[in-house]
């Protein structure tokens, strides 16, 4: 097949880049924003993979690099809650002004389905556990409402271009290529980062808050998923299972096998964070899809590659 993944230097982009280049011919568009091009360097010599620099937010690009492709991969955005709440008009640009552009694009090219990376976020704080597609949204920052509107503008194209989407709702995606050191990063590079220098992991709250911690090779199969799958919609992506930001930290430690117990600091509560979170994942089982990695599975992978 011919793929496009937009995004595809970024952490969940660039690990998709790399299962599917052993198969597909992989064209990644990505304007180096959030994303780093060390992430596909391995990649460069690939006969089957092509990188473009240039934004989602430029149609005409958009159209010349969709043209004869399959599948789209839908993975760029700016990813952070904290920097939406800085400056949510360039959220608003990229993820709902661009993810229009994807989906013009796409049906204007012949694209057969388009795959498109939402968030968990989208429930806000809807006190019920798991949380499942039919829930009534209630986004709690303009990164939030960014990834519902994108979700909406694919159920749209659906229904009145015929173009085949899939929206994948991720929970807390973790693993090798996420930046640690980027001051949105997601916490669990942020507490790796730490601990393997010693030094200890910073918790936002009380840490009592809970979270789907999801490994990114699960994220990678489910995209393939539904890409293959008939099946259309909204689809939530997660282990299926919860653990305290508390428990987190402790797991981290303990996978980083330093020898040393850094302990555990307490900061101030991040405007717009959700206090529980997981996904009730049977609506994405119907497409084949079975997280594969426990937690502390996929922290050893992590911090692996973090090592090297």
């Amino acid at each position: 097949m011919n793929v496009v993944i937009t995004g595809g230097c970024g952490f969940i982009g660039s690990n998709l880049a790399h299962e599917l280049v052993e198969v597909d011919e992989v064209t990644v568009i990505d304007d180096l924003s959030t994303g780093r091009p060390e992430n596909n360097e391995d990649l460069l010599d690939n006969e089957n993979y092509r990188y473009v620099e240039g934004s989602i937010t430029d149609l005409n690009l958009l159209k010349q690099v969709f043209d004869g492709v399959d599948y789209v991969f839908h993975q760029a955005a700016i990813p952070s809650v904290p920097r939406s709440i800085k400056d949510p008009a360039k959220t608003n640009e990229v993820n709902i002004s661009g993810t229009l552009n994807v989906l013009i694009a796409a049906d204007q090219e012949g694209v057969k389905k388009v795959v498109y990376a939402s968030s968990s976020s989208v429930y806000g704080e809807t006190p019920v556990l798991p949380k499942e597609e039919g829930m009534i949204p209630d986004p709690l920052s303009p990164y939030a409402v960014s990834k519902l509107a994108g979700e909406y503008y694919c159920k749209v194209f659906a229904e009145i271009y015929g173009l085949k989407t899939a929206s994948l709702r991720y929970f807390n995606v973790y693993g090798p290529k996420q930046d640690p050191s980027s001051e949105y990063a997601a916490v669990i590079p942020k507490f790796i980062t730490r601990v393997l220098n010693g030094k200890p992991p910073v918790i936002c709250g009380d840490g009592e808050q809970t979270r789907d911690f999801t490994f990114v090779k699960d994220v990678v199969s489910a995209n393939i998923l539904a890409a293959g799958s008939s099946k259309t919609g909204v689809f939530n992506i997660g282990s299926g299972a919860r653990v305290s930001v508390n428990e987190l930290a402790a797991a981290v430690i303990e996978a980083s096998a330093t020898g040393t117990d850094p302990g555990i600091l307490h900061a101030e509560p991040r405007d717009g964070d959700v206090r529980h979170s997981l996904a009730d994942i049977s609506r994405a089982k119907s497409i084949g899809y079975e997280p594969s990695y426990a937690l502390t599975d996929g922290l050893e992978e992590t911090i692996r590659s973090f090592s090297v």
